[in-house]
């Protein structure tokens, strides 16, 4: 039988960026790994979840939750080093 943290090593995401999911769909944990799992297959899905976190950024800095947005700041860059078209759906040309 797999654990929560077997599913989660194998989505390709962290725990932080699962749990960034289930805050911004309001989902359980289980179902956020599944989603962003599948998401992250897909070029459309790599930028959807760069925008979740980034929605919960802003959310946790409208709430004066100034310690989560900075959790979650590292959150993305951590996402955006593993998935650069997280970003807006592009990855920057190679320099000759």
């Amino acid at each position: 039988m797999l654990t929560i943290e077997d599913c989660i090593a194998l989505s390709e995401l962290t725990e932080e960026e699962i749990l960034a999911i289930t805050e911004h769909e309001h989902v359980p944990e289980m179902l956020a790994v599944e989603l962003g799992s599948y998401l992250i297959r897909t070029e459309s899905g790599e930028v959807r979840v760069g925008r979740m976190i980034r929605d919960d950024i802003e959310r946790a800095i409208g709430t004066g939750n100034y310690a989560h947005a900075a959790r979650l700041r590292l959150c993305l860059k951590h996402y955006l080093e593993h998935h650069p078209r997280g970003i807006d759906g592009t990855v920057d040309p190679p320099r000759p």
